[in-house]
């Protein structure tokens, strides 16, 4: 699905700051996976304006490569594919199930985005995904195997199999709480791959659908090395690597637009109205 001629793989790993390796082996997809969490804000501010963010590689490299902005979970991970692709890695979209806060798999629609990285010479693939924005997401691939602690980078995560009555096992990827010392569901996934055509329809709805919580309010994250910062609506969350977390409201635009470009590494559009509601 790599498009060479949209996509320009030298401008990309200088976006992430990745000096390393350019081998399609695991080491190379965890450095650049890790990377790209670190360099890439998260962010819903095509959404937040009424339109669905184009999925274009040409448009992915233009809004988060060369310019000051993130994306979400479509924007992200369809960037991160090309790059895995031209890095030599075979890679398959994935559409999962966000599970945090639900009462049942079934309850929630396929919305995100996630994928598979088959590594050459290796018998398992990996789950990679540097579109999840939440706490809970993965800073490094996790190899796809049942039942097994998985630490990357300071976080834990898990696979198990959920019950599902489909033709295909299901997957649930649980995030270790470290507060509570539990596991937590994040997203169910079977490895039925998925094309853009399926990401146009789901990008779209989840962009315009006024039920939808990305069309609603803002939604930024910024990853570093010592602490995952999030804005949700009008709360600032900034949670430490060691577990501290801290809160606060953000109460109008100036500091909004301030957090955004200074703490975030986002330039919002003038004129947008960021804390809505």
């Amino acid at each position: 699905m790599l498009d060479s001629t949209q996509f320009d793989l030298d401008a990309y790993l200088r976006r992430i700051g990745w000096e390393g390796e350019r081998r399609a082996d695991a080491a190379t997809l965890r450095g650049v996976h890790l990377a790209h969490m670190r360099a890439i804000p998260f962010e819903n501010l095509d959404a937040l304006r009424g339109g669905a963010p184009s999925l274009d590689p040409a448009d992915l490299m233009a809004k988060l490569v060369h310019s000051r902005r993130g994306g979400y979970c479509y924007e992200h991970n369809t960037l991160f594919a090309c790059a895995l692709e031209a890095l030599g890695f075979r890679v398959t979209r994935l559409a999962a199930r966000v599970v945090v806060g639900a009462d049942t798999i079934a309850s929630r629609p396929r919305t995100h985005m996630a994928l598979l990285a088959h590594v050459p010479g290796e018998s398992r693939p990996y789950l990679a995904d540097v579109g999840f924005g939440a706490i809970g997401s993965i800073l490094e691939p996790v190899p796809l195997i049942a039942d097994v602690d998985f630490t990357g980078a300071g976080r834990r995560h898990r696979l198990v199999h959920a019950p599902h009555d489909g033709p295909l096992e299901m997957w649930l990827l649980q995030a270790h709480d470290q507060e509570k010392d539990d596991w937590t569901g994040q997203y169910a996934f079977t490895l039925e791959p998925f094309e853009k055509p399926d990401y146009d329809v789901i990008n779209w709805h989840i962009a315009t659908n006024p039920r939808s919580p990305f069309a609603q309010r803002l939604y930024a994250q910024h990853i570093s090395a010592t602490r995952h910062l999030l804005l949700d609506g009008r709360l600032l969350t900034q949670t430490r690597t060691d577990g501290t977390v801290t809160e606060r409201e953000v109460t109008d635009e100036a500091e909004a637009r301030r957090l955004l470009e200074e703490e975030f590494g986002i330039t919002a559009p003038e004129g947008m109205t960021l804390l809505t509601g």
